[in-house]
C-alpha cells in the first residue's frame, strides 16, 4: 500500500471546496460526516479502518450514501447484502490510490492504478468523472492523504453479484466460525472429539448454540464447569451426530436416525422440523465433511448419568472461546429436566 502512483492526477472541480490545513485522517473526516455513514460502516465491515489510519498518503475516492443507493436499487440488493459480500474489501480498495494525488495537471485519459490491483480512468470529457462516477468534490485535505468526493461507487472488473459460497472444510468450522457456538466448541474440545469431527465423514451435526445450552444449565442448576467436566459428557455430544450426509430433503415424518452413541434420533415434521423435541431452527449448512444443523435444545441420550461435581474445576479458555454468552435463557421440556435431575447423584 506504500507504492507511490508514478503519474500526477490533477482534478478539476465541480465544486469547488478551500483547502485548510489538514488536522484528521481520512477515516476521522469520513466518520465526522452523515453522507459518508455507508462508506465507514463498510470500512469497518472489510477491516480495513486501521489501514487508512495509517501514515499513508492516500488517496481515496469517497462514494457518499446516496451514491450507494444508487448502487445498491442497480444490482437489487439490500445493504446489509453489500456489507457481507466477500469481496466488499476489493470494492473499497478500488476506491483508494497510493500516494496523495492532487486537483492539479490533469490529462484526459490519464489512468492510475488502485489498491486492488485494477485501474481507474480520468475521463475530462464532460465535466471530470473517474470511470462513469462525477467527481463532486475535490482536494478533503486530511493527515495522511486526500479525499474526492464521488457520486458513483466504483465497482471493479472483477466484482461477482452472487459468487459462489465459501464451503467450510469441516462441520466443526462451521461452529469455530460463529460465536453462537462457543460452548459447544468448548465441549468438543474437553471431550476430545475436535479431531474425529475434522475426519473425512461425512457427518450430520444437530448443532445447539449457547441458549440451548442455557437453557440446559438453568433447567439442571447447574454451571457450564458442571457440565463440561461430565465424564459422560461425550456420550451427549455424539447424540447430536449421526453418520452420513443427511439434508433436510432427506428427512421424512417419524424417521428415525442411528447416532454415533448407538441410540436413535426421531424426527417429527408435524409442525415445523423436530429432532428427539429439539426445534431446527436453521437448516443445510454444509461443509466439506458433512452437514450441520442448528438445533434450540441440548438433547440428552439414554444412557446419561448426570454426576455431581464436588468441587468445580477451572476450565482453560482460548481466546476464541467463551462460556459467558448465555443468552435467550428459557425453559427446557420438562420430561428432559426431570429425566436428568434423576440422574444427578
Amino acid at each position: 500500500m506504500r507504492k507511490l502512483v508514478s503519474i500526477a492526477l490533477a482534478l478539476v472541480m465541480i465544486v469547488s471546496v478551500p483547502v485548510f490545513a489538514a488536522t484528521q485522517s481520512i477515516v476521522e473526516i469520513a466518520a465526522g460526516s452523515p453522507d459518508f455513514s455507508i462508506l465507514v460502516a463498510a470500512l469497518q465491515k472489510a477491516e480495513l479502518v486501521e489501514a487508512l489510519q495509517g501514515e499513508g498518503p492516500f488517496t481515496v475516492f469517497a462514494p457518499t450514501d446516496a451514491a450507494f443507493v444508487k448502487l445498491l436499487e442497480a444490482l437489487g440488493i439490500s445493504a446489509e447484502d453489500l456489507l457481507n459480500h466477500p469481496q466488499l474489501g476489493e470494492v473499497l480498495l478500488y476506491h483508494v490510490v497510493a500516494g496523495q494525488v492532487l486537483s492539479t495537471n490533469l490529462v484526459n485519459g490519464m489512468t492510475a492504478p488502485t489498491l486492488n490491483g485494477e485501474e481507474i480512468t480520468v475521463d475530462l470529457s464532460d465535466g471530470v468523472k473517474i470511470n462513469d462516477s462525477k467527481v463532486t468534490a475535490a482536494d478533503v485535505m486530511a493527515t495522511n492523504g486526500v479525499i474526492h468526493i464521488i457520486d458513483t461507487v466504483l465497482v471493479p472488473k472483477g466484482f461477482v453479484l452472487n459468487p459462489a459460497p465459501i464451503v467450510p472444510a469441516t462441520v466443526v468450522d462451521i461452529a469455530l466460525s460463529n460465536s453462537d457456538f462457543s460452548i459447544l466448541v468448548a465441549a468438543l474440545q474437553k471431550a476430545n472429539l475436535v479431531g474425529a469431527l475434522q475426519g473425512e465423514g461425512p457427518f450430520t451435526v444437530f448443532a445447539p448454540t449457547n441458549a440451548a445450552f442455557a437453557k440446559l444449565l438453568q433447567a439442571l442448576n447447574i454451571s457450564a464447569t458442571d457440565l463440561l467436566n461430565q465424564p459422560d459428557l461425550a456420550k451427549v455430544l455424539l447424540f447430536h451426530v449421526v453418520s452420513g450426509n443427511v439434508k433436510s430433503t432427506d428427512l421424512s415424518d417419524g424417521l428415525k436416525a442411528a447416532t454415533l452413541t448407538g441410540e436413535e434420533l426421531v424426527f417429527d415434521l408435524s409442525a415445523g422440523v423436530k429432532v428427539s423435541g429439539s426445534n431446527v431452527v436453521l437448516a443445510d449448512l454444509v461443509a466439506g465433511n458433512g452437514v450441520v444443523h442448528v438445533i434450540d435444545t441440548v438433547m440428552i441420550p439414554q444412557n446419561f448419568a448426570y454426576q455431581a461435581i464436588a468441587e468445580e474445576t477451572t476450565i482453560p479458555q482460548t481466546g476464541a472461546v467463551s462460556l459467558t454468552p448465555f443468552v435467550g435463557l428459557g425453559i427446557i421440556s420438562l420430561a428432559g429436566a426431570a429425566m436428568m435431575k434423576r440422574r444427578r447423584g
